[in-house]
């Protein structure tokens, strides 16, 4: 396991909701996570009007948005949150396929863990399984002071 300590569901939802309780684009968007492995994170988004581009389909900034969030999720999950936490440093995403309805599945899997930076993989698919988006996410390791 990659992780720093247990994880779990309820942890993942209470973060949602941000620091200060008032929401989180993740809830805005309806992102869960929704699985989590032993070196691996999944989470869920809604393929709804409302995070369609004006042609009908799934806008690629939710691609984005999904990607770095479960990358953003994993990258402090691996870390000792009372001495570090880790930020979105770079991101990069090629659309695939297009989805235009039900949900997409983002999966976060780590490539590099080091000292000042690690990063990440994210793979989502359609329902049906099929791969609409490949992302990879640069996180940046922050010492708290």
């Amino acid at each position: 396991m990659i992780w720093f300590k247990a994880i779990d569901k309820a942890l993942c939802d209470k973060l949602d909701e941000g620091l200060n309780g008032n929401g989180s684009l993740m809830k805005t968007l309806g992102i869960e996570i929704c699985e989590i492995g032993d070196d691996y994170l999944v989470a869920s988004m809604p393929v709804t009007p409302d995070h369609h581009n004006p042609i009908g389909m799934l806008h690629g900034g939710a691609n984005v948005v999904l990607a770095e969030t479960v990358a953003s999720y994993a990258a402090n999950f691996v870390v000792d949150t009372d001495k570090y936490y880790c930020v979105g440093q770079e991101i990069n995403a090629n659309h695939i396929k297009a989805a235009r309805k039900g949900m997409v599945y983002a999966t976060a899997r780590a490539i590099h863990l080091g000292k000042r930076t690690s990063v990440w993989e994210v793979k989502i698919a359609n329902q049906a399984g099929e791969l609409t988006c490949i992302s990879r996410m640069t996180a940046a390791v922050v010492e708290r002071r």
